[in-house]
């Protein structure tokens, strides 16, 4: 079925946030005494939203999960402080992203994206990276909407797209954006440019995988 819209998610996808969030992340680890990670460590620690994120590195760094534990509210409460600070720290972007919605924008696809980010930090990455009103629908975490991979949010999008699931590309870069796509019924496209890795999108039914935003376009038609 020819395609007439598709949704993003954001971190890892469209955005490359890994190093706002590993500054961040190491500044946290840093305030409690403890050893930096590498920032590519946070291609899998990020993903999956702060929590997570706070956990895991804190049990790299740790190597004690009790430890982490303990430490965890405390971690929590500065990452998020100091991630208030640097969220847009060296953020951009992905080379070639914006030539291809570009391309999406000029054949009349509907845009939109879709993240786990709250809502508000979701709408200011997105216009300082792309400009007010540059996507057809933006969508963060609000209050009473569950995160993905429930499909609520996605649902609410293709209503004000007015299309159906098969007319829609879902495109992310995680487990987590792959069963949204599945949950909702669209065609899922995995991207090796973003966060994980080829074999997490696999194991996540991906339709396609793809290694640069220009192969997007070969599946709208």
């Amino acid at each position: 079925m020819k395609k007439k819209a598709a949704i993003f998610d954001l971190d890892g996808t469209i955005a490359d946030t890994l190093e706002s969030i590993a500054y961040s992340a190491n500044m946290m680890l840093e305030s409690l005494g403890l050893m930096k990670r590498p920032d590519e460590e946070y291609n899998y620690y990020a993903g999956d939203g702060a929590d997570v994120l706070v956990m895991r590195a804190l049990k790299a760094a740790c190597n004690n999960e009790e430890q982490a534990k303990e430490l965890f509210l405390q971690a929590k409460a500065k990452y998020k402080e100091v991630f208030e600070e640097y969220c847009m720290y060296n953020v951009k972007p992905f080379d070639g992203i914006v030539t291809m919605l570009n391309e999406l924008k000029a054949r009349g696809i509907k845009i939109g994206v879709l993240s786990n980010k709250p809502h508000d930090r979701t709408i200011s990455v997105i216009n300082e990276l792309f400009g007010e009103n540059y996507f057809d629908s933006v969508c963060g975490q609000k209050e009473g909407l569950p995160k993905k991979p429930d499909p609520s949010g996605a649902r609410i999008m293709l209503e004000e797209f007015a299309v159906v699931a098969e007319e829609c590309l879902y495109v992310g870069d995680t487990n987590v954006d792959m069963q949204t796509g599945k949950n909702t019924g669209m065609f899922t496209v995995g991207v090796l440019w973003g966060f994980r890795d080829r074999e997490e999108l696999e194991q996540n039914h991906a339709d396609v995988i793809i290694t640069n935003p220009s192969e997007l376009l070969t599946y709208i038609e």
